[in-house]
């Protein structure tokens, strides 16, 4: 098969025109951002207008908060973590909030915290749901932050960030509020006001933007305050709290891609809703386990188990079919461990091992979800099975 069939979309997504074009306008601009002459605030303009489309595709008015440009999302995490759990005296509140199905760069921060002392306290999430009631019996006043998901990278459960963040702040104001919204940014509609989150990491790479940009909202409020601290020092760029030279062109591609998914909003969710259905529906046929979250979802992840085939196995034989999918976090895939989310959804380890992720983008078609079948019933009929 000639044609590669990408399906691996909540790893990295290939660039969009807008993008691109961004990127070529952008590469003429070669001042540094910070210089005064008028190169450099040449530069600083397009970095500026980025910043801006980033905000109005967060939904973000003016005044209410920033965007601070970053590497990547996981800088966009540590920035908050590290940055809030830094800016703050060692008082009484020192418990921290999460998910027991956060993805590594949240997981991995906040172990270190934990080492250093934070109490981090980690919400089941069987089932794709966040325990609510577990939740409650968390609240004490030793709140310091909590940091949630919106939503996951394996299984695409929606989790009630909201709910969540409105019982913690109606009994602990002063506790801080972070979302990662990285598998949800331009996926599903939300604002950081609406969620009630103080903090929100965004990445370009996922949404049609090149690796290497993503970027980190912070409330105003929060700024002012003071609760919030840089933990990349240096020459004080991104209004101080991000020390580097931007990378221009990257944050170009990642403001044009967010306004252009934006624009076109309602089409792409339109499609991926009837994509997601074709896709169920076919993979469903082939007496495949999908493994769906209880509760709300979105429509551009799938996760299967199959019978008793290790997932890399699988993940083999697609690819050599010209076929791409995910045995789960792109940033975790080196491991040998099975998915620590899919462990908390509800899965036996064995059957994690033996689970795939489907992804899908708005440049994705039924004819592709059509050759995914044909490779994974070709696959079931072969590959060895796993003996347990």
């Amino acid at each position: 098969m000639d044609e590669k069939i990408y399906l691996d979309n909540s790893a990295t997504t290939p660039l969009c025109e807008a993008a691109r074009r961004a990127m070529a306008d952008a590469m003429d601009c070669y001042g540094n951002p910070s210089s005064l002459h008028i190169l450099g605030q040449q530069s600083e303009k397009l970095v500026r207008t980025a910043r801006e489309q980033i905000l109005s595709a967060l939904g973000v008015r003016r005044g209410q908060g920033t965007a601070v440009f970053t590497s990547c999302g996981t800088e966009a995490t540590s920035l908050a973590l590290f940055g809030c759990a830094y800016a703050k005296e060692r008082r009484e509140a020192s418990r921290i909030l999460t998910t027991d199905s956060e993805h590594p760069a949240t997981s991995e921060a906040l172990a270190v915290l934990e080492r250093d002392g934070f109490e981090i306290v980690r919400i089941p999430t069987k089932g794709g749901a966040l325990d609510m009631q577990a939740l409650e019996s968390a609240l004490d006043k030793r709140i310091f932050m909590a940091s949630f998901m919106l939503v996951n990278n394996e299984t695409g459960a929606l989790y009630s960030v909201k709910e969540a963040f409105s019982k913690i702040k109606r009994r602990y104001p002063e506790a801080i509020t972070h979302c990662d919204a990285i598998q949800g940014f331009m996926r599903v509609r939300f604002s950081p006001s609406g969620l009630g989150a103080e903090l929100v990491s965004v990445s370009g790479h996922k949404i049609h933007a090149p690796k290497g940009v993503g970027a980190l909202y912070i409330d105003a409020g929060l700024i002012k305050a003071k609760k919030i601290v840089p933990f990349l020092r240096g020459g004080g760029q991104e209004s101080g709290m991000r020390s580097g030279t931007e990378n221009v062109i990257g944050i170009c591609a990642f403001g044009a891609a967010a306004e252009d998914m934006n624009k076109r909003r309602s089409e792409i969710e339109a499609h991926l809703a009837e994509l997601y259905s074709y896709a169920v529906g076919r993979i469903a046929d082939l007496g495949i386990q999908l493994n769906r979250p209880m509760g709300a979802r979105v429509d551009h992840i799938i996760n299967i188990t199959l019978p008793d085939i290790k997932s890399e196995t699988m993940l083999h034989h697609l690819s050599a079919r010209g076929v791409f999918v995910s045995s789960g976090s792109a940033c975790s895939s080196h491991s040998s461990k099975p998915s620590g989310s899919l462990i908390a959804f509800g899965l036996a380890p064995h059957m994690a091992d033996c689970s795939l992720r489907i992804s899908l983008s708005q440049y994705n078609t039924s004819a592709h979800i059509d050759a995914l079948c044909e490779g994974l019933r070709d696959g079931i009929d072969n590959l060895v099975r796993i003996k347990r």
